[in-house]
């Protein structure tokens, strides 16, 4: 990415058709009579940017998970005493999907005013057929009505279901014989994503998983390592995922194998910060090693509590080592390269959509944490929150 002083972004039909100084715009540029004009007021037009990792469809309220993790309970013990995803997996069964709707619109307008106009979105709190493909459907209405693009994504191995403690090997069978063919016959996720984590999917399990996934026709993605060294990140090479996630433990050696295998690593920090983890993914060493970098929000009922990619951007900065551009590329061009949308989104440039978040005032002014920097967000080429319309201009003669 470069910076273009006193530059102009122009789009038609909410494509980006000229990107340059205002001297050239002048030049080469005949706008219409009712062109509309975002004045970004001296400061800064970015691209949109882009939450590759969000759980964002869920019912029920897990806050009082938090209370009892700032009075010292941990992960665990909050998971072990019913809480946890499988409490949320109770509520979102009971859901209507219409309620799924309504209560994610409400979040994703949240993000939006923080600057997101694409993100993933997860299912993996139905841990049941029925419940899944609700979810999901749930995410494909929800593209319809409300302006955030959304990459869907399988996640039927979030956690074994109370129902299949005993019988893990059996649940493994449902998510590969029944979900993912009905998945993948409805049309409802591009993408498919496994927890590999200690005490919820081996690197075996997880790769059979990933392995049917694939030869269904979907694109492969991995919680790995969040907890432990887990083995998960050494699947996201075996099987090709375009995505490892998480990674607090990844080991240098695994990080060289992920970059010859063009694995992006996507990075949480806002749930390390709001799980009390002790400890952030090694970011600089998975740059130094030649690692694309993502960031994401992680946004989830227990441990994702900001809608915020300005807030993560702050932590990659003062908790991950990140350099500031280091944070804006992994908000944005690398987080799109995540999901599979960088030919569409995640920078400005001729034939990308004429998606943009304008600051007021410098890049860094953005982690700023608390300050109202964010002054506009443009989703194909109109305003979608904020207000910096102008009128139309007259065209240059």
């Amino acid at each position: 990415m470069s910076a273009v002083p006193n530059g102009v972004a122009a789009s038609r039909a909410g494509r980006i058709v000229f990107v340059g100084s205002e001297t050239d715009f002048e030049a080469r540029v005949r706008t219409t009579p009712d062109a509309v004009v975002v004045d970004a007021g001296g400061g800064t037009v970015l691209p949109g940017f882009i939450d590759p990792h969000t759980h964002v469809v869920y019912a029920g309220d897990r806050r009082e998970e938090l209370r009892r993790r700032l009075a010292g309970a941990t992960y665990a013990e909050i998971a072990a005493s019913g809480g946890g995803i499988l409490s949320t997996v109770r509520a979102t069964r009971e859901a209507s999907e219409d309620a799924l709707v309504d209560s994610a619109r409400v979040r994703l307008a949240e993000m939006l005013r923080c600057g997101t106009t694409t993100a993933e979105a997860k299912s993996g709190y139905g841990l049941d057929t029925a419940t899944e493909l609700k979810m999901l459907r749930a995410i494909r209405r929800l593209a319809d009505v409300q302006p955030v693009d959304l990459a869907a994504t399988f996640l039927g191995a979030h956690e074994i279901p109370k129902e299949y403690r005993d019988r893990r090997a059996d649940y493994i069978d449902l998510i590969v014989e029944e979900m993912i063919p009905s998945v993948a016959a409805g049309g409802l996720a591009e993408w498919c994503d496994v927890f590999c984590e200690t005490g919820v999917y081996t690197p075996e399990e997880s790769r059979l998983i990933l392995e049917a996934a694939g030869r269904a026709g979907l694109r492969l993605r991995i919680h790995a390592d969040e907890l432990a060294a887990s083995g998960g990140s050494e699947v996201a090479v075996q099987v090709g995922a375009r995505s490892a996630d998480h990674l607090l433990f990844v080991q240098p050696g695994t990080a060289r194998r992920m970059a010859d295998a063009g694995v992006v690593a996507t990075l949480l920090p806002a749930a390390a910060f709001y799980l009390k983890l002790g400890r952030f993914a090694p970011a600089r060493m998975l740059i130094d090693t030649g690692v694309a970098v993502a960031l994401a929000t992680d946004i989830n009922p227990g441990g994702g509590f900001t809608p915020s990619m300005p807030f993560v951007m702050t932590l990659a900065c003062f908790a991950m080592g990140m350099t500031l551009e280091e944070a804006l590329v992994g908000a944005t061009l690398n987080a799109a390269h995540a999901i599979g949308r960088d030919a569409d989104v995640g920078s400005l440039e001729p034939g990308k959509r004429m998606d943009a978040v304008i600051v007021d005032g410098e890049v860094v002014d953005l982690i700023r944490v608390g300050a109202p920097s964010i002054a506009a967000v443009v989703k194909n080429g109109r305003v979608a929150a904020g207000a910096r319309t102008s009128s139309a201009p007259t065209p240059p003669a």
